[in-house]
């Protein structure tokens, strides 16, 4: 005779949860790589706090089609894993802040932008660090922020990279 399923495996849930971030009306979901079997669960997270558009930071470990379907944006912006991002990413990353949130991140829809990496701890982190910076933000400030809600996130060449890095505008986040 087969025994019964215990009650918690009888539930699909994520292993590690997603961290919502949110900072003078920049939002971000910052969570580790769904796979095609996961990405129902992390839909309805993505639901739950309006995510406009998923940035994938790492490369692509489902088809992005049901998060199309749902009118949220794929962005495929790899970086290497445990390193700070190129001045590339950088840029389109900022202008996608910018266009999500407006120049005084009113943002009257509560939009959220979704990040994630393998992990969740590393690149895309490190994305929203930079966001926060660029919205005024002390560098270190940024990275407790975010330890605060997601424990080992940001390695310490990560950290350098944010110790030295600049804003590009004073203020708000500015974009090229």
């Amino acid at each position: 005779m087969a025994r019964p399923m215990p009650s918690f495996a009888k539930q699909q849930r994520l292993i590690t949860p997603p961290t919502f971030l949110e900072y003078q009306g920049l939002r971000f979901l910052v969570f580790d790589a769904p796979s095609n079997n996961t990405l129902p669960i992390y839909l309805k997270e993505m639901e739950k706090y309006n995510v406009t558009d998923v940035v994938r930071a790492c490369d692509a470990t489902y088809s992005k089609g049901s998060l199309e379907a749902k009118g949220i944006h794929v962005h495929d912006w790899s970086f290497p894993d445990g390193a700070p991002p190129p001045t590339s990413i950088v840029e389109q990353w900022l202008r996608l802040v910018q266009e999500r949130f407006g120049p005084n991140h009113a943002n009257p829809q509560n939009n959220t932008i979704g990040v994630h990496c393998v992990a969740g701890l590393g690149r895309a982190p490190i994305l929203v660090a930079i966001a926060l910076i660029e919205n005024g933000m002390p560098p270190l400030d940024s990275v407790m922020f975010i330890r605060s809600k997601r424990n080992g996130a940001i390695n310490r060449k990560q950290l350098q990279y944010v110790e030295t890095y600049k804003r590009r505008g004073k203020g708000k986040c500015i974009i090229m």
